[in-house]
């Protein structure tokens, strides 16, 4: 059997066609023209919309502008067209291969060739007061976000192991930086990584070597350096939203030294640390290494006499302790506590003494008193103690007579028979 190309007879009705592009099969297939119309229609439901890009190609023929517009940092670009109403406005505005430009543009599809292109309804160049405009917008929007604010600048090291260096290919600025660090600091360790400095793939370049270096744990300190040129060149570039960004959150502290004073990129506020130039970021990097020398000399030399004072002052007082009397002669100070101990014993042998007499004469006295009073004594004087029944008698009436009595006499005693009583009256 031999394959018959179909005719438009052998085509299904549009009616029959699947509704949309979901419903298609193999079986049921859409037609090439069909298909197009429906991404026609599609494209046509797009609103017009401004885009930014370069202008590539500007050719005017027979009122009509023919563009080629091209995207700022990829490769991608897309054919425009400018009607003889559009165009004709478009040539005094100095429009050439190059410029920098925003249109409002509106898809369009060329169904016979598939060919997509842009219809422009306006274009304008943007200028340089324009991109500094927005610089600046975007500054106050970033600055509200707290990119800049003092509290999260990191401090430089001291001296750092390694320095990461961003810069140009081969460029004056690298060159600078090696030169004044190595002769700051002969030791001085790079990583060096070269990008492009300037242009729309600048700042994409300058922040994935920024990554890089900062995944690097070695690498103390990050540069970021650019000589001087135009504004465009210095500032545009590294005020890339995403760079700003990006310097931001790098974990490394980042030293911005782009373009000469008066250059102030948004990298510049997002940076820990601003050099007014490449040149004098070397002073911000690394000390000096003969002025930390001779500072070593001299803390070494204060340190010295700072010691030989300690141990001059240290002798000066063990010698007056030693001259001390305890120390010059101690066994002085055993004699007289010598002499002390032996006035104390004299003193105490001597209250011993006294208090001893004293207690004798008190006991003398007290057994002359007691002495003197005692029935003994009364006795001694001839006086009699009589006794009857072992009871003291103290009148004669209490006795009869013929009673028997015991008679105590000052030497002996004996036994007596009561003749005849007598009892005195008292007063």
């Amino acid at each position: 059997m031999n394959y018959q190309e179909p005719t438009a007879k052998d085509r299904p009705p549009l009616a029959a066609l699947p509704a949309s592009s979901q419903d298609t099969s193999e079986e049921m297939p859409w037609p090439l023209s069909h298909f197009s119309g429906k991404l026609r229609a599609h494209i046509d439901r797009v609103t017009p919309t401004w885009v930014e890009g370069q202008l590539v190609e500007f050719n005017l023929r027979n009122g009509t502008a023919w563009m080629t517009l091209r995207d700022l940092e990829q490769e991608i670009s897309f054919q425009a067209v400018a009607w003889r109403n559009v165009a004709s406005g478009l040539a005094g505005k100095g429009l050439e291969p190059g410029s920098r430009v925003v249109a409002l543009v509106k898809p369009s599809l060329w169904e016979k060739s598939g060919r997509l292109s842009l219809v422009t309804q306006r274009m304008e160049p943007v200028g340089l007061g324009d991109l500094l405009a927005r610089i600046e917008r975007m500054k106050q929007q970033l600055a509200a976000e707290g990119l800049f604010s003092p509290a999260l600048k990191k401090r430089l090291p001291v001296l750092p192991r390694s320095i990461g260096l961003i810069t140009g290919r081969d460029s004056d600025a690298k060159k600078d930086i090696l030169r004044n660090v190595s002769a700051r600091w002969a030791a001085a360790q790079f990583e060096i990584r070269e990008v492009s400095t300037q242009g729309p793939m600048a700042p994409i370049e300058v922040a994935a070597a920024l990554e890089h270096l900062d995944a690097l744990a070695h690498v103390e300190v990050i540069v970021i350096a650019r000589g001087g040129g135009a504004l465009e060149e210095v500032i545009l570039p590294f005020s890339d939203e995403r760079l700003v960004r990006a310097v931001a959150a790098a974990h490394t502290p980042v030293v911005s030294a782009i373009g000469h004073e008066a250059d102030r990129p948004l990298l510049d506020e997002v940076a820990d640390v601003r050099a007014s130039t490449p040149t004098g970021s070397a002073k911000l990097l690394v000390p000096e290494e003969a002025v930390e020398r001779e500072n070593i000399s001299l803390a070494r030399t204060r340190m010295s006499q700072g010691l030989e004072r300690m141990l001059s002052g240290e002798a000066e007082w063990l010698h007056a302790v030693r001259s001390r009397p305890a120390l010059a002669q101690p066994e002085a100070m055993i004699q007289v506590r010598s002499e002390d101990l032996l006035r104390l014993r004299r003193r105490a042998l001597f209250s011993a003494q006294t208090t001893v007499d004293r207690a004798r004469d008190w006991v003398a006295a007290t057994r002359s008193q007691v002495a003197s009073l005692s029935p003994q004594s009364t006795l001694d004087r001839g006086y009699a103690v009589v006794q009857h029944r072992r009871r003291i008698v103290r009148h004669a009436g209490e006795l009869e007579v013929g009673a028997e009595v015991h008679v105590k006499v000052s030497s002996g005693e004996f036994t007596a028979e009561v003749t005849t009583t007598t009892e005195e009256k008292t007063v």
